[in-house]
């Protein structure tokens, strides 16, 4: 009995997401009426770049794109002084000036969802979106209904949409034809993980299911070469934490459930007060983050688990951008793109409201915050250790919730790497090589995206600044400064974004949101505040 209601209770809110979407189904991508290429040659002259394995900005480069790979990478000078055209690859049959741009591989979201069909129902909106901030390439943790997510993820790989690459990750039990009913044994449970695998799915979204089934799902995965990654929920992680799932091969744990309950001090669950209740979300989510006082950082056991999750090559894909309002609401609620960007549909759903998932601010207060804020202190200790001590450290959003809009969410997650303690070159590699790498681990290959390098798919980002010095230029709103004539404006957003060799006008994309937004707007009012 407490097997089924482990799994009942962890799933409640992804079933009722899963019957939502049955009823008022999400919009496919329009047909693609965006973007130029791929070309037969193309060549991007004069930027520096910036290559995704962590080592320094070089530049100027030419970069040589043929259909859909790059092909040759060719430094042709030196900065301050002018290049020498003989030094330069020939002419292509389309080229772009990229002299005083910086260039980087295109960015990987290992954490998605397009949207819902009661907040963000155009997955048109959520796809610009993230084209807009670099993203090429995202993994679906659903992206929305098995069905759907396959269909855009193969109309995706034909450039049919305009659209980031989709690999498709599912939760246990989902499919249409499945026939197998609820995963609540072992031997269901390789079956659907059998008829996934079938189907053309990329890999797993686990909960915290019981040892016998989560060994189960995991062992199959590997012999199906699938992924798996896991949202190990409080109602199940007292008997399947971090280091439980990892003993058991998981690739990725996903958020941070389960890790601190895998170091605790002095007790073996959380020390919940009497009044808990999980179906409350401002418990939910505001007790969660009082761990931070449960386990002692450099302690025997923070140490001891450090080293055994690297030695098990456990995956940490933090989104800690989903969480970040509780540590300022004030500043999640009041951000620069909300007005421009966020539809009111979206806005009605962040409004406090104890039936909306992230929407748990009945009664905020700065004890909360004070806590969520240790909490990350904590957190990104545990983080930038694990990555100082080899350990792979990757970049997810998980935006549409709590205040987080898709694309900026997941530029959100690259600055608060950065306040973990990564050096910015190590996060543009957790937003790309290693975002890549834990894709194709699965399968026994090496990535073929994630670098710029030749033999490489040509997704590139291209922006004016230096996104080293500031992350906040990649933001679609841009970043503000002093000018020369002492008043402040805009800088930055990205210039272009190039997945599969078809060149995207990022500030158009963003114009194409906006416009959604607008539309919106006159039909349901204006974005209301409170």
């Amino acid at each position: 009995m407490r097997q089924i209601n482990n799994i009942t209770i962890i799933s409640l809110f992804f079933t009722l997401l899963i019957g939502q979407s049955n009823r008022e189904a999400l919009i496919p991508g329009s047909d693609r009426s965006e973007g130029q290429g791929p070309f037969k040659r193309m060549v991007i002259r004069g930027a520096t770049m910036i290559n995704g394995n962590g080592s320094p900005p070089v530049g100027p480069v030419d970069i040589v794109i043929e259909k859909n790979r790059i092909t040759e990478v060719k430094s042709v000078g030196y900065p301050g002084v002018p290049i020498k055209e003989s030094r330069r690859p020939k002419k292509g049959d389309y080229e772009i000036d990229a002299s005083g741009h910086y260039v980087l591989p295109g960015f990987v979201d290992l954490h998605v969802h397009a949207g819902n069909p009661q907040k963000a129902p155009d997955t048109d909106y959520v796809y610009k979106l993230w084209l807009a901030h670099g993203v090429t390439t995202v993994r679906g943790v659903g992206l929305g209904p098995l069905e759907f997510t396959l269909k855009e993820k193969d109309r995706s790989k034909a450039n049919k949409i305009t659209a980031p690459r989709i690999w498709a990750y599912h939760r246990p039990g989902q499919g249409k034809d499945w026939k197998g009913g609820p995963i609540r044994d072992p031997e269901n449970a390789r079956k659907w993980v059998r008829y996934i695998a079938n189907k053309g799915v990329d890999g797993l979204k686990l909960g915290s299911y019981d040892p016998v089934i989560m060994a189960a799902l995991i062992d199959e995965a590997k012999k199906q070469k699938l992924g798996t990654t896991a949202h190990l929920g409080q109602t199940g992680v007292a008997r399947m934490n971090t280091l439980d799932a990892a003993r058991l091969g998981l690739g990725t744990q996903t958020h941070f459930y389960g890790l601190f309950e895998s170091m605790y001090e002095e007790t073996d669950v959380q020390t919940y007060p009497i009044d808990m209740n999980y179906n409350n979300e401002q418990h939910r989510f505001g007790q969660v983050a009082r761990q931070w006082k449960l386990v002692k950082p450099n302690g025997e056991k923070w140490e001891s688990l450090k080293k055994e999750l690297i030695e098990l090559d456990l995956t940490m894909d933090p989104t800690m951008t989903i969480y970040a309002a509780g540590r300022n609401v004030m500043f999640a609620r009041n951000a620069d793109w909300h007005e421009k960007y966020t539809l009111p549909s979206m806005w009605d759903f962040y409004t406090p409201n104890r039936e909306a998932h992230g929407s748990y601010w009945f009664d905020w207060t700065t004890h909360d915050e004070i806590a969520w804020r240790k909490f990350y202190q904590v957190w990104m200790q545990f983080l930038n250790e694990y990555k100082n001590a080899g350990g792979r450290v990757t970049t997810g959003s998980d935006s549409g919730f709590i205040y987080k809009l898709f694309g900026f969410g997941y530029i959100e997650e690259l600055e608060l790497l950065q306040e973990a303690g990564f050096h910015p070159l190590e996060v543009i590699r957790a937003a790309t090589l290693h975002g890549a790498e834990t894709l194709h681990k699965p399968l026994g290959t090496e990535p073929d995206f994630g670098l710029i390098a030749p033999g490489y798919l040509a997704d590139l980002v291209i922006v004016k600044e230096n996104p080293l010095a500031n992350f906040k230029v990649l933001y679609g709103t841009g970043a503000i400064v002093v000018n020369n004539e002492n008043k402040p404006e805009r800088v930055g957003g990205v210039d272009y974004t190039i997945k599969d060799g078809i060149i995207f006008d990022a500030k158009k994309l963003l114009k194409d949101v906006e416009n959604m937004v607008n539309k919106a707007k006159r039909e349901d009012g204006e974005l209301k505040k409170y």
